[in-house]
């Protein structure tokens, strides 16, 4: 039996398991030697070159086309998350930290949704409460020191 050099074809044709594989016809000796002189390079193969009935079938394939949806751009509203949870945790004056951080996670629930328009009420409404409890807490702060380098005790 004459040696078998690698598959030629194409990965559905070698994919398949050897049974379902057309054999490829037995050479007679003066016809194998005939290919081994025809072949420059791939001498070492007995086998005739086949041209595998796939690679016919890609040529007149159309080729798929890829849709890609363009959302609007949402990166560009601030959800003020951060200053959101600093107010919450250091300057929460009468929970309006807490209710920035409510309508800062909005933010983010609607910009994954892609509502824009929600996105920029939420950020504009994030925004004013964190203003609001940012301003009272430094206030009441500022109140707070002057109370303890003044008392009132001495008035």
């Amino acid at each position: 039996r004459p040696p078998q050099g690698p598959p030629q074809g194409c990965f559905t044709c070698i994919a398949k398991p050897p049974a379902l594989r057309q054999a490829s016809p037995v050479l007679s000796p003066s016809s194998a030697v005939y290919l081994m002189e025809s072949k420059s390079c791939k001498g070492d193969s007995l086998r005739p070159a086949v041209p595998c009935k796939h690679s016919v079938e890609k040529k007149t394939m159309t080729n798929p086309t890829t849709v890609i949806e363009i959302y609007p751009d949402t990166t560009e509203v601030n959800d003020y998350y951060l200053w959101s949870i600093f107010n919450f945790v250091y300057l929460n004056f009468c929970c309006l930290g807490f209710i920035a951080l409510a309508y800062s996670l909005k933010v983010r629930d609607k910009k994954l949704l892609n509502d824009l328009n929600g996105a920029v009420e939420d950020a504009k409404t994030a925004r004013l409460f964190n203003i609001t409890s940012s301003a009272l807490a430094t206030f009441c702060i500022i109140l707070i020191f002057i109370f303890l380098r003044y008392p009132l005790t001495d008035y």
